[in-house]
């Protein structure tokens, strides 16, 4: 059987049920999520996206999901993630290359990136909330 290649930068991966892997059309912006969450529907809050994203600017907007926990990975260049848990306490992890931190179900986040920074992210998608900075 012949396989596909494909990058994580451009085509994010859908984990769904039953152990599946589905590659996603090419990432558009944030408009692509909600044809995402349409496609991906049927797997609920267990479905996760994996996705990559490289930054050379402090994200603009706060995210939250309020379903599952995400991973933020940081691959390359440093992160300080800002979070903001649902009890109300606050923290600011600093990612270097090849760690990570979660952000809980509830906790709003952002990032401020010095230079450029590459993260993977492994996210329950489903209801994801978004906020301007």
């Amino acid at each position: 059987m012949a396989q596909d290649a494909y990058s994580l930068e451009t085509h994010p991966l859908h984990l769904g049920l039953g152990a599946t892997a589905q590659p996603q059309p090419p990432f558009t912006g944030l408009e692509w999520y909600e044809s995402y969450a349409a496609r991906t529907a049927q797997d609920g809050a267990e479905g996760r996206l994996v996705s990559m994203h490289r930054f050379s600017e402090n994200w603009d907007s706060w995210e939250m999901h309020p379903l599952g926990d995400e991973v933020v990975l940081c691959l390359s260049g440093s992160m300080t993630l800002h979070q903001e848990h649902a009890d109300g306490a606050t923290a600011v992890v600093t990612l270097c290359p090849n760690e990570y931190a979660v952000n809980p179900p509830g906790t709003w986040h952002t990032a401020d990136v010095e230079g450029e920074a590459v993260a993977l992210f492994i996210t329950a998608g489903t209801d994801t909330k978004q906020k301007p900075r």
